[in-house]
């Protein structure tokens, strides 16, 4: 009986162990991927918001001394000190590619939160054009977009930015007169706006223009 009982005790000490191991392994794949820490700690905090600072004054260096785009971001961060210009650009860079490749593919439902009233109206009629010639296009991009900031400024809650977009892509279109493939160079400034004081922190397209060479 008693040699049943240790042989008992034994396996559920070995159980134990099995178990502890692959708890270990799962905890050691948890920190991998997530770091030693839930959160950002009150000195990780203080390093970000220096890297963000240094990150926000390289890009200002970037500007002529005199570009009115100094005085714009400013006035941007101090109606919203979690503005980053680097991430700005960043954003500005994506949605520059998914607007132009939702509009080539007449995608109504990705381009209306993007753009504003004006702007979709002037997407929208050159898509139904498009559609009555019975015309299709996609694009692809051959390499990431340049985005530079051009200019910046705060009118009230509202503030604009201007981003100088170099970028090259493929279009594949198709129309009544066949099919076609070209390779296209464009250079273009979108302004982008926002509400300072809305709690939706995404930015909408308002204007497109040529870029001045």
């Amino acid at each position: 009986m008693a040699s049943a009982v240790r042989r008992v005790i034994a396996l559920q000490v070995l159980e134990l162990l099995i178990f502890a191991v692959l708890a270990a392994v799962v905890l050691y794949q948890l920190y991998a991927v997530l770091g030693r820490k839930v959160g950002r700690q009150p000195e990780e905090k203080a390093a970000a918001g220096a890297s963000r600072t240094a990150v926000d004054a390289q890009n200002a260096q970037r500007l002529p001394a005199d570009s009115p785009a100094l005085g714009g971001l400013a006035a941007v961060k101090a109606k919203d000190p979690t503005f980053d210009i680097d991430n700005f650009l960043q954003g500005a860079r994506g949605a520059f590619e998914m607007i132009v490749r939702a509009f080539a593919a007449k995608d109504r439902e990705a381009l209306k939160p993007l753009l504003t009233t004006q702007v979709y109206d002037a997407f929208e009629a050159v898509m139904v054009q498009r559609e009555a010639e019975g015309r299709t296009e996609t694009v692809e991009f051959l390499q990431p977009p340049r985005a530079d900031l051009e200019d910046s400024v705060v009118d009230g809650d509202v503030a604009r930015l201007k981003v100088r977009f170099l970028a090259e892509f493929r279009s594949r279109s198709k129309g009544p007169e066949g099919e076609a493939v070209d390779d296209k160079r464009t250079a273009e400034v979108w302004s982008f706006e926002r509400a300072l004081s809305s709690r939706d922190p995404n930015w909408t397209l308002s204007r497109v223009e040529a870029a001045q060479a």
